[in-house]
């Protein structure tokens, strides 16, 4: 597998709480040293393992925030 680096820019907060300690979280991460991106998934405590995700640019996110604001309860 690859070698790949992250830096946590700005934890925006947890989505929900597993078991064991894990958190499904949005952030604001910079993967490779690139321009820091949205980023939903899990993560272990203290952020050192990590489950699959996904990451969306400003303008994805801009996308679901509408797509959100059509759902109906």
């Amino acid at each position: 597998m690859p070698e790949f680096s992250y830096e946590i820019v700005k934890h925006i907060g947890v989505v929900s709480e597993g078991s064991g300690g894990w958190a499904r979280e949005l952030n604001l991460i910079s993967w490779n040293g690139k321009e820091p991106k949205y980023d939903i998934r899990d993560w272990g405590p203290d952020h050192e393992k990590m489950g699959k995700g996904i990451t969306l640019s400003a303008k994805d996110v801009a996308a679901l925030k509408e797509l959100f604001a059509t759902l109906e309860d």
